[in-house]
């Protein structure tokens, strides 16, 4: 497990940029957006409201309030901290007309999701609703945390090509940092799963769960609503970080990613989507269909010059516009996700150099025998 496995909240793609065609083709029907401890309604009974986040790139994260009978259910919470802790109190006093928390909501288990999700639980004693997958991982990652960073990552991150001073700086940073981040994760949840209708006051919410971005990522569609909080599995403007990590090291996450593409495909195209990241927007189907054009030019550039091997390092350049040596376990990680797909498909193949690094081939093998 790395320091960015542990963080892995970074919703964008590394390089920050727009991962559309034109992005203005989405529609926005909402005008301005909520201030700190303000909220705008959505639909009847559906509030949202966002909160800061330290990550560069994101700034926010939307939060969302529905209306549960005689309480709220609320889906995310936010990261760990002090302010955030006095902006809810706000909330808490200027929105929720009296009315409790009775059920909390997290679509996955990034620390500005789960963050806060503890401190809420108790503040009102409301259980935490998660799919299984999202929950035990988030567990297991607050209860990891060591003095030093495991000999095991360390050999990841030698194998995939950091230098000396990379590995240096990775000890430096140590291992057990999302535990900062988040409060005491709840001991006991109440799994969520794949197909589930939950009953949110007057109206049923659909679990669907999208994968490649964490491991079970619970987006919620409301059909009489004709609405979809995606979190961060469909941003409107930026792409989910899709990274592979020393947890899993020979995890295809970007396969999963496309693949949970499929789920979406029957929802209506007039939904208004609610992202974890970004403006409310109508055009679900034309995004996904900007998010997969996004990976394909960056598998296209990654087959036209791997007619000679390279390191994962040596890849960064053709997948990222500008410098990324300050975020390398992110941007190594969403390298190794793009060339593990072309290693999936049969059309790249992998093997170790003199010193024990990782080199990525084109590979002469038909795409038909990939799984022989």
């Amino acid at each position: 497990m790395s320091e960015a496995q542990e963080n892995a909240p970074a919703a964008p793609g590394i390089d920050g940029t727009p991962t559309a065609d034109n992005p203005a083709s989405l529609t926005y029907p909402f005008e301005g957006r909520p201030g700190d401890a303000e909220v705008m309604e959505m639909r009847p009974g559906v509030l949202w409201l966002r909160m800061p986040v330290p990550i560069p790139g994101l700034d926010y994260i939307n939060l969302w309030l529905i209306a549960d009978g005689a309480g709220w259910t609320l889906v995310d919470t936010g990261f760990r901290s002090s302010k955030l802790q006095a902006i809810w109190e706000q909330v808490f006093e200027r929105h929720l007309d009296g009315k409790p928390i009775t059920r909390i909501i997290c679509t996955h288990f990034h620390p500005d999701h789960l963050g806060l999700a503890g401190w809420l639980q108790e503040r009102w004693n409301a259980p935490l609703w998660m799919t299984h997958g999202e929950w035990t991982f988030g567990r297991m990652l607050e209860l990891e945390a060591a003095p030093e960073v495991p000999s095991e990552v360390i050999a990841f991150y030698h194998a995939i090509g950091f230098d000396a001073g990379q590995i240096e700086t990775l000890k430096t940073r140590g291992f057990g940092n999302f535990r900062k981040a988040v409060s005491p994760i709840p001991r006991a949840f109440h799994r969520i799963t794949e197909g589930r209708a939950i009953r949110i006051g007057e109206h049923d919410w659909q679990v669907i769960v999208g994968r490649g971005h964490s491991p079970e990522h619970a987006c919620l569609y409301a059909p009489a609503l004709n609405l979809l909080i995606s979190g961060d599995q469909v941003l409107p403007r930026i792409s989910p970080h899709i990274g592979v990590y020393p947890g899993e090291p020979e995890a295809g996450p970007l396969t999963q990613y496309l693949d949970s593409f499929a789920k979406f495909a029957d929802l209506p195209a007039d939904l208004l989507v609610l992202p974890a990241h970004g403006d409310p927007f109508v055009g679900l189907h034309i995004r996904i269909d900007m998010l997969r054009r996004h990976h394909q030019v960056r598998l296209e550039a990654l087959m036209n010059a791997l007619h000679r091997p390279h390191t994962v390092p040596e890849t960064l350049p053709l997948l990222f516009r500008r410098d990324v040596s300050e975020h390398m376990t992110l941007a190594a990680g969403e390298a190794l996700a793009h060339l593990h797909h072309l290693m999936h498909e049969g059309t790249v193949t992998r093997g170790q150099n003199q010193a024990g690094v990782w080199e990525f081939q084109r590979s002469d093998r038909p795409v038909r025998d990939a799984a022989q």
